[in-house]
């Protein structure tokens, strides 16, 4: 799943910084109702909407929030407008892995051990408001680009295809492809520009987010799989 400004890299850095997990919610109260289950040092309460955090929130959807002395060892209840809600419909398939340009090596080298093993790779976008986003459709064709090279017979769809032009347009550079996005642009015009500079940063973390069990987890030598 790629929701590349900002859920997924902030997943990432917040897994990277010693996060214990992440837990999507579709809703606000969703998110309060699962904290009481909680001690409430144990959890941080995370997400936006608008962009913008939430009141009585712990965290809005900045990767720039996510730093290791607010996050490690905690637990982060989250809903966002676009990506929590694409990771819950992801709910159910095989193996659900979170994906940016932040941790682009660290994926790219799993998802090509699964084509090589002859598995099914899709991509989801999470978009904007259950529309294309740019950034999201330039991300993946990144993606399609790094996954797929070498392979002699690798079946695409148009999806795909596509995703990958853009990619090419852009000439694989992030900051290039967020400046032409809408929802770049919006989030430069709130006062989240430097938000844009982390979540362009190519290969800045070796972090796999995965779920499992519903919550979003650090994929490492503990992990089963």
């Amino acid at each position: 799943m790629i929701d590349v400004l900002r859920a997924s890299t902030s997943i990432t850095v917040a897994l990277t910084h010693g996060a214990k997990a992440v837990v999507p919610f579709e809703s606000p109260d969703e998110v309060a109702d699962r904290a009481r289950q909680f001690e409430r040092a144990a959890v941080l309460l995370s997400g936006e909407r608008k962009m913008l955090p939430m009141p009585g929130f712990d965290l809005g959807n900045s990767p720039r929030e996510m730093v290791r002395d607010v996050v490690e060892g905690k637990t982060l209840l989250m809903t966002t407008t676009n990506g929590t809600r694409a990771l819950l419909a992801a709910v159910g398939a095989a193996e659900v892995i979170v994906a940016c340009y932040a941790n682009a090596s660290a994926v790219t080298a799993l998802l090509r051990t699964a084509l090589r093993s002859g598995t099914h790779v899709i991509i989801v976008c999470a978009g904007q408001d259950k529309d294309v986003a740019l950034e999201d459709a330039g991300c993946a064709g990144f993606f399609v680009r790094l996954v797929t090279d070498g392979f002699s017979q690798v079946a695409m769809n148009d999806g795909a295809r596509t995703c990958a032009l853009i990619d090419r347009y852009y000439g694989g550079d992030p900051a290039a492809l967020f400046t032409a996005a809408q929802h770049g642009q919006a989030l430069a015009a709130a006062g989240f520009a430097e938000d844009l500079a982390v979540c362009g940063a190519v290969d800045e973390y070796p972090t796999v987010p995965v779920m499992v069990d519903r919550q979003i987890v650090r994929l490492g030598p503990n992990l089963a799989r």
